[in-house]
């Protein structure tokens, strides 16, 4: 291997332990060793314990010896989002309002990942409550983009985004319940797959809300599904168990010919699209022509009323939870998300019906338009990455889901939609390409992901830590 370890794709990496040319302790040493410069500047995780890493790639080490993998990724170094729980650890929902109190079991992914023996080195960082597009928290450190430090990694999935593409293994697993998974995934230049609701089961469920793999490519994402996707009894809203050939992704860019694809350049709420991000994502679409695609341009099919709805709707949520809170613990609350919720104490009864009834508006919409198209591509952000301090691109509590209007219908829709990688600003920040599919088409969306990886322009090179 001439790259260095941290850089290896999952599947390189289970290569190398097949033939005994790379050993898991060796490369869960060298991804903390790479993480211990990066995270100085990245703040991208909680809980790293190194010791507990390394005695788990010892096991794994030992299994691989005598032949014996305890699953499929076995010896491969994996971070878990704060939000999932893992037995024994607090989770403070990336707020320091929260009593600290250790999770009694494994939620459904963590649970998943330890069966199939990952590695894991630690939880990643998220903003308070995981409402918000960045990786500001009153709990954790701020988490900011390798791509540039003064960016905003995006959220809620802050620090699994940043981990991903600054190299801390190749495998994260974060949540997404309005773009969570590929707003960090676009503003990072990684990939992730939002799954249809209830593919990857989830404790607690909620609506909209999917966990996803964050890779570098789409393929350790299809090896990540194998797992996540098995089933798990504790999710109300999973799907039935269902054989998945995840390992059949892996297609060439001829699968692309003749599939009719809808182009989607307006969301119809919310933020325009910036210049540079239309381009490349047009860029994207001549390329799905030129492989045999058929491209036709959507109308849209949000509305600001939507929007607005969704939002309501969730100040509401939050401002009860508040509510619960002792006063010493509300005025910990980040500010913003303070100001957000508690601008929901005068709505009425029906005020709040109202903004309620547009998750299902917004569900009927999506699966209409989406309905003569096989798969649709957008931008996943209209903007670029925001400051890192910003808690939103608006900077604005009483408008802080203009970003969001490409990737919140798929949620409500139940339909799968993945983050992918299609270009790159004038100055240097990756540009996020959203390809969504029909309800419970999670597999047909990762093929259509891993032909577009192969007919896209060559990628730059990974960023790596500051000297000195």
């Amino acid at each position: 291997m001439t790259r260095a370890l941290h850089e290896l794709s999952a599947r390189e990496l289970l290569a190398g332990y097949r033939d005994k040319s790379l050993s898991p302790v060796e490369v869960t040493r060298a991804v903390l060793d790479h993480i211990e410069r990066w995270e100085p500047h990245l703040q991208a995780t909680w809980l790293l314990r190194p010791e507990a890493a390394l005695e788990q790639a010892r096991a794994a080490e030992a299994r691989w010896g005598r032949g014996e993998p305890v699953g499929p990724l076995d010896g491969l170094p994996t971070t878990i989002k704060e939000n999932i729980a893992t037995r024994g650890d607090p989770m403070p929902a990336g707020t320091a309002a929260t009593d600290l109190r250790p999770a009694a079991a494994d939620a459904p992914p963590a649970a998943r990942l330890k069966e199939a023996g990952a590695v894991i080195l630690g939880k990643t960082t998220m903003p308070d409550y995981g409402m918000l597009s960045s990786g500001l928290s009153s709990f954790h450190g701020l988490a900011r983009n390798p791509w540039d430090l003064s960016k905003t990694p995006g959220g809620s999935s802050a620090g699994a985004g940043a981990a991903a593409a600054a190299g801390y293994g190749p495998l994260h697993v974060g949540t997404d319940i309005g773009g969570s998974l590929r707003l960090p995934a676009a503003w990072c230049g990684i990939f992730t797959l939002k799954p249809s609701l209830g593919r990857i089961p989830i404790d607690p469920p909620y609506m909209g809300r999917a966990a996803g793999p964050m890779t570098r490519g789409v393929g350790d994402a299809a090896l990540m599904m194998q797992t996540l996707a098995l089933p798990d009894a504790r999710d109300s809203m999973s799907l039935p168990a269902q054989e998945i050939a995840w390992s059949s992704f892996d297609v060439g860019a001829d699968h692309l010919r003749g599939l009719r694809i809808g182009l989607l350049l307006d969301a119809g709420c919310g933020l325009a699209v910036e210049p540079e991000i239309r381009a490349a994502v047009e860029h994207a679409a001549r390329l799905f022509e030129r492989a045999g695609a058929i491209v036709e341009t959507m109308q849209p099919f949000m509305s600001q009323t939507m929007l607005d709805g969704m939002d309501h709707l969730w100040r509401m949520r939050s401002l009860v939870d508040m509510n619960a809170l002792r006063p010493e613990q509300r005025a910990k609350v980040l500010p913003y998300i303070r100001q957000w919720a508690e601008s929901a104490e005068g709505f009425g009864g029906e005020h709040v019906f109202r903004a309620f009834s547009q998750f299902h508006a917004t569900r009927v919409a999506a699966v209409a338009a989406c309905a003569r198209y096989d798969y649709v591509i957008s931008p996943t952000a209209p903007n670029l990455p925001a400051a890192a301090e910003a808690p939103s691109p608006t900077n604005d509590p009483l408008r802080p889901l203009e970003h969001i209007g490409f990737t919140v219908p798929f949620n409500m829709s139940e339909q799968p939609a993945a983050s992918i990688n299609c270009g790159y600003s004038a100055g240097g920040l990756p540009i996020g390409l959203q390809i969504a599919g029909q309800r419970f088409d999670d597999l047909g969306v990762l093929k259509v992901s891993r032909a577009f990886e192969r007919i896209r322009d060559p990628q730059r090179t990974w960023p790596e830590p500051p000297r000195g």
